[in-house]
């Protein structure tokens, strides 16, 4: 395990009380960066304990991915004596965080008026599918849900006349991106006023602003200049160009980019079409503009596209199956997939997040854990005396 004093949240402590993916993923990005992170799990773990391929009971991928750099403790806290393990860890964390639903984890004591009370200094941090002050407050939310009311799904039926679903967890994924960015401001709050911060972050909300950033368009103005969705984003033209043997996307944006990508297209005629003279025209002409440059794709190889491509500086790429992303030259360069030896699971790999501090990749410092590996030693290091282990644990 290596040493954290070099790792920006090295030194703080961090209760974990989240499952499936939005919460442990923020937990994993501050795990990653450092905080000590303790997964508290009910008796039967973490969901993604059992989905997906595994080799190990209860160490299925769904797991592995988004639960490194922590360590786990089982704790049935509808048993007093768990509840109160629970409390003594709260005396001695920084960060206490869960996706549990307002009234659930009311129920169990542990609301935020509750813990702030204990412990004034700490950060408390409430993942919810939807802000506390709405009518939806307390309704479970998973990523199709989010998916679906955030408007997401809605803008493939822009496109395609038919709702559907980003083929990623999208959803639970950028919330936990907004939740980690909102929790590690909240240590630094916490470190300015030295005093605890209430951090709540509703996934609905979150992913409504996410989708609407680009989305909202011409409802920005009141009164409206136009339908919301954007245009280029929703042309059914917008999407990998078939090539002589294959597919190629590129997406010339500035004029001067344009120009030259006609030019090197021999579509000399177009380079002045006042179709496609600006910003401004090439949207109003989005699916005659994408259709233009489609066909003219077509006449010459992917690599011999690439290469033109790259050297004129237009952005472009090759459409990379997941077994492609193996063998990427950059990737490969950067060490983006990661041999690792699980103690219990064996060889891995671990995906590089593509972060960097102080020219450093992040270590992984502690395994993904096995169901309550740490359980005993998280409690005395909490200062738990050993009768309150033993009925915390239901052991004898």
């Amino acid at each position: 395990m290596t040493d954290t004093d070099d790792l920006p949240l090295g030194g703080l402590r961090v209760l974990d009380l989240t499952s499936v993916l939005f919460g442990p993923y923020t937990a994993q990005i501050l795990g990653d960066l450092g905080a000590e992170v303790i997964k508290v799990e009910a008796p039967e773990g973490d969901v993604t304990r059992r989905i997906g391929p595994g080799k190990n009971p209860g160490m299925a991928a769904g797991f592995l991915g988004c639960n490194r750099n922590k360590r786990s403790i089982v704790l049935d806290l509808k048993r007093e004596a768990a509840r109160e393990a629970l409390w003594q860890l709260v005396d001695g964390a920084d960060v206490f965080m869960h996706n549990i639903r307002p009234q659930k984890v009311a129920a169990l004591g542990f609301g935020p008026d509750a813990v702030m009370a204990r412990a004034p200094k700490i950060v408390y941090g409430a993942l919810h599918g939807y802000l506390e002050e709405g009518p939806y407050a307390g309704r479970p939310a998973y990523d199709d849900v989010i998916q679906g009311e955030c408007g997401l799904a809605h803008a493939f039926a822009l496109r395609d006349g038919v709702p559907a679903f980003a083929p990623s967890v999208v959803a639970d994924k950028s919330a936990a991106l907004m939740a980690a960015v909102a929790l590690n401001a909240a240590i630094v709050k916490r470190l300015r006023r030295d005093r605890g911060v209430y951090v709540e972050l509703g996934m609905f909300e979150t992913l409504a602003s996410y989708t609407l950033i680009e989305h909202q368009f011409g409802m920005v103005f009141q009164p409206p200049l136009g339908e919301p969705g954007y245009t280029r984003l929703i042309s059914a033209e917008r999407r990998p160009y078939r090539t002589q043997d294959g597919f190629i996307v590129m997406l010339a944006y500035t004029d001067k980019q344009w120009r030259e990508f006609w030019r090197l297209a021999g579509r000399d005629e177009l380079v002045e079409d006042p179709r496609f003279v600006n910003i401004s025209e090439r949207t109003r002409h989005i699916d005659a503009l994408y259709a233009a440059a489609g066909a003219a794709l077509t006449e010459r190889s992917t690599a011999a596209w690439l290469e033109a491509l790259s050297a004129a500086e237009i952005p472009c790429g090759r459409i990379n199956t997941f077994s492609d992303l193996r063998a990427d030259p950059h990737l490969q360069q950067v060490g983006f997939f990661r041999p690792y030896e699980h103690p219990s699971e064996g060889a891995l790999e671990v995906l590089d997040g593509g972060l960097r501090i102080d020219r450093q990749a992040l270590p992984v410092r502690y395994p993904q854990p096995v169901l309550g590996a740490d359980s005993e030693a998280v409690l005395r290091e909490a200062g738990c005396a050993e009768a309150l282990i033993r009925d915390a644990l239901g052991v004898g």
